[in-house]
């Protein structure tokens, strides 16, 4: 494993902190001039395929990479946030930056820019372009940080491939109140003549990307009409226009994951993977925090004998859909009481997110973590009880699994990226880089 993220990096990552006032500013201008200042690495990657949505957008992309690694592709991954080392942002050729480098391109960043506004995810995806323009590879899966047609991954030309993963409700105050807003950010990734794969899209969204698709004249793909797949006898069932596939069902939990992998698939196909690659990638495809299994660590070894430990960043309704969708699977196949640990930003719709889970009586343990945006744990409380939930607070996950009786628990640790990163740094052996 690469040295992750050193003193000296960190340093700079702290910097490029300090150079917008504001977190979030969404537009394509700075990113144009600082990478105009680097010599346009952006124009010199190999085959792009750009992933916009608002959920999905990682397990997807775990899933293609995975298959065109089978392959035997060199594959460059551009994807956010991180869980416990910036690293994991930037994969190069299949393996993570290296300290060094990434303290190189970062520094690179720094000078050209020369101490101008430039917000922490415009220099970082400059550097990443620097790290995937120097270092040779097959393909680059490319990930939006948010919306897509201000976001700074989107000064992408031309790539090979556009995918959209299911659009939802989510950063309203950035992308918009309604769909149709939203779906027009997701879409603005759609370029003229490049083929862009959908998934199956509420009505206003969809309608968006078959208007946006149409008006570059990009073939569209889109799941339910142009391809379908789903799970039969325990395989995974895939059809397009030119073949039907018997598949294994995704590595990856749950019931959801078999709409990514008809994305992947899909993109695998269009990109011309063999088949054989695209049945070892749905095996071996890792993706952490996303109804993850943790096996060892402090956590684990504080639960009661024959309890199951889960962990998933989810931290929007439609994710915490989804994950209501898997614990019915899990409790109707070996039924436990089920004990939520949840914590999430004040920027998500909490009570939204609680009421997935009404009417699987599960207890709730409310935690903070280390963000200035985190919702305090007795709000939060204060919110699950409204939506007449069983909830109380707790200081972290730690004490709330120690607080457990003896009778065998369902435990899922849910609600933010940033908790997930937070357990997953708890235990590094449960965490696949």
């Amino acid at each position: 494993m690469p040295r992750l993220t050193g003193p000296s990096t960190q340093a700079a990552l702290e910097r490029l902190q300090t150079l917008h006032p504001k977190g979030i500013d969404l537009t394509l201008g700075r990113t144009e001039r600082i990478c105009a200042a680097l010599g346009d690495p952006q124009k010199r990657l190999p085959p792009v395929v750009h992933v916009a949505g608002t959920n999905g957008k990682g397990s997807t992309i775990a899933l293609l990479r995975a298959m065109a690694e089978a392959a035997g592709l060199r594959v460059h991954v551009y994807s956010s946030p991180h869980l416990v080392h910036f690293a994991e942002r930037i994969r190069l050729a299949g393996k993570l930056i290296d300290d060094d480098y990434l303290g190189d391109v970062i520094d690179r960043v720094e000078t050209a820019n020369a101490g101008q506004p430039l917000t922490f995810f415009e220099a970082t995806t400059a550097a990443a372009f620097l790290a995937f323009a120097e270092t040779p590879a097959d393909l680059l899966l490319l990930e939006t940080g948010l919306g897509g047609i201000l976001d700074s991954t989107n000064v992408i030309e031309q790539p090979e491939l556009t995918l959209i993963t299911p659009i939802d409700y989510d950063h309203k105050a950035l992308l918009g109140n309604d769909l149709t807003t939203i779906a027009k950010q997701k879409a603005g990734i759609i370029k003229q003549g490049v083929p862009v794969i959908s998934a199956r899209q509420p009505e206003d969204a969809e309608a968006v990307i078959v208007r946006q698709a149409l008006k570059r004249q990009a073939p569209l793909h889109s799941a339910g009409e142009g391809f379908y797949a789903y799970s039969e006898n325990e395989r995974l069932v895939f059809q397009d226009e030119d073949a039907l596939l018997d598949l294994p069902l995704p590595g990856l939990q749950g019931t959801h994951q078999i709409d990514n992998a008809a994305l992947a698939i899909k993109a695998a196909r269009l990109l011309d993977l063999p088949t054989e690659a695209i049945e070892t990638g749905l095996q071996t495809a890792v993706w952490p925090a996303r109804m993850q299994r943790l096996k060892a660590g402090p956590l684990y070894e504080a639960l009661p004998p024959q309890s199951e430990l889960w962990l998933d960043g989810g931290h929007n309704p439609h994710a915490a859909r989804a994950l209501r969708a898997h614990l019915d699977t899990l409790q109707a196949r070996d039924p436990k009481p089920l004990h939520l640990i949840c914590g999430l930003l004040n920027t998500k719709d909490a009570a939204e997110f609680f009421s997935a889970f009404d009417g699987l009586n599960p207890d709730i343990s409310c935690v903070s973590f280390a963000s200035d945006a985190a919702i305090a744990a007795d709000t939060l409380t204060a919110i699950a009880r409204d939506k007449g939930l069983r909830a109380t607070q707790a200081a972290s996950p730690l004490e709330a699994v120690t607080a457990l009786d003896d009778r065998p628990r369902r435990v899922l640790i849910c609600g933010s990226l940033y908790l997930a990163g937070e357990v997953l740094s708890l235990s590094p052996e449960t965490w696949p880089a």
